[in-house]
């Protein structure tokens, strides 16, 4: 199958997503094709049966901002014509999917057929997405896709909620590589972060106040004062200053250790003996879900699809958004108990095992085929 797919190439989830599910498809013998406007984030290697063309919008003196939407439309019609596509997989509503419907009826006046599927990723709906200025043009592109996704039950709910949709949406839920994000020794790397044998306590995200790390940092002033242990925040965005400023007055900067951005941070979660994640909403939880599949325990919010990922009083715990407290008590908890611990982190490996990469893969070939009307595979 030669497959076109349309992503954001940032470290966001629906950009992380599409890339290892091209990956993931390239390594089953299907040509990917990834149409965006640089390489993505988690492409930085030569892959078998992966292509990349990148998408360049031109500033001209007339237009206060570059067309990009007109340019990949342009991009995604050359692409399909040359490269003989069988269908387009578009990620993140916004604009992706009326730009795939552009270039669909570009492509019919040449006689030329190929059907788009959107996936629905989260802030595309519940926050871009309803947006009143967006909102009739992502009610009317989802409705004219071939196939739409959503990442959860909760975020297909939301979606048909915020709009009169008419498809049938699928659910596909993300899912980890378990080549990469597993169960290692990394101990001399623990040493390095916790030299005292101090507990190691994470949070990743991308710094938005939609994250609550502000709680996260108040849950671990607790641990800290019952526990020796220290926080490590991955990633970076617009409150990293307030996060730092925060860090300071509460005397953690010993304490707090920010890494920024990471590509290896399954590196990380291999040291971490518990994951925090406090949102205020998550369509899905990618970032729980690779803690849970490197055997780290998970201490959320119980917001969004993060019930779907993580079972309360199994693989962790889930808590009312912006209750610090518990959230800290649930983790000294787990710290002073250490065949809790084991056997949370034992079911948090497993729990992870049901989103599997490779049953995740056959899942989205599964519905490429239902859209493309062929024989379709079967999955375990």
């Amino acid at each position: 199958m030669n497959i076109g797919i349309v992503c954001y190439p940032t470290y966001g989830g629906s950009g992380v997503l599409a890339t290892e599910l091209g990956m993931g498809l390239a390594g089953k013998g299907h040509k990917v094709h990834f149409i965006t406007y640089r390489m993505p984030a988690r492409l930085s290697a030569f892959h078998e049966n992966i292509y990349f063309h990148e998408v360049s919008a031109y500033d001209y003196p007339l237009f206060e901002y570059a067309p990009y939407e007109s340019a990949l439309s342009s991009k995604m019609v050359h692409v399909a014509i040359h490269e003989k596509l069988d269908i387009l997989h578009v990620h993140y509503a916004i604009p992706h999917a009326a730009v795939a419907y552009l270039a669909q009826q570009i492509l019919r006046t040449q006689n030329i057929d190929i059907p788009f599927v959107t996936t629905l990723h989260g802030t595309d709906i519940t926050l871009v997405g309803s947006d009143p200025s967006f909102a009739p043009v992502v009610e009317f592109s989802i409705n004219a896709s071939d196939g739409v996704t959503a990442v959860s039950n909760y975020l297909k709910i939301l979606t048909e909620d915020t709009f009169s949709i008419t498809k049938d949406i699928e659910v596909i839920y993300n899912f980890v590589d378990f080549n990469r994000f597993k169960q290692i020794d990394k101990n001399h790397f623990k040493k390095a972060i916790s030299p005292h044998g101090e507990s190691i306590l994470v949070h990743v995200s991308n710094f938005r106040k939609v994250k609550r790390i502000e709680d996260a940092v108040r849950s671990f002033n607790i641990v800290a004062r019952e526990v020796p242990s220290k926080l490590i925040l991955v990633g970076d965005g617009p409150e990293r200053l307030s996060i730092e400023k925060l860090v300071v007055e509460l005397q953690l900067n010993n304490k707090v250790v920010f890494l920024g951005k990471q590509d290896a941070i399954e590196e990380i979660l291999a040291v971490s003996d518990i994951f925090l994640l406090p949102s205020e909403t998550e369509s899905f939880g990618l970032s729980a879900l690779e803690a849970m599949a490197c055997g780290v325990p998970v201490i959320s919010s119980n917001a969004g699809g993060l019930p779907e990922v993580n079972v309360h009083e199994q693989t962790g715990f889930l808590t009312a958004v912006g209750d610090y407290q518990k959230m800290a008590e649930h983790a000294i908890e787990l710290l002073n108990n250490s065949d809790m611990h084991e056997k949370y982190s034992q079911a948090a490996f497993n729990r992870a095992q049901q989103f599997n990469l490779d049953k995740i893969v056959c899942l989205y070939e599964k519905f490429y085929n239902k859209i493309l009307k062929r024989e379709l595979v079967e999955c375990e």
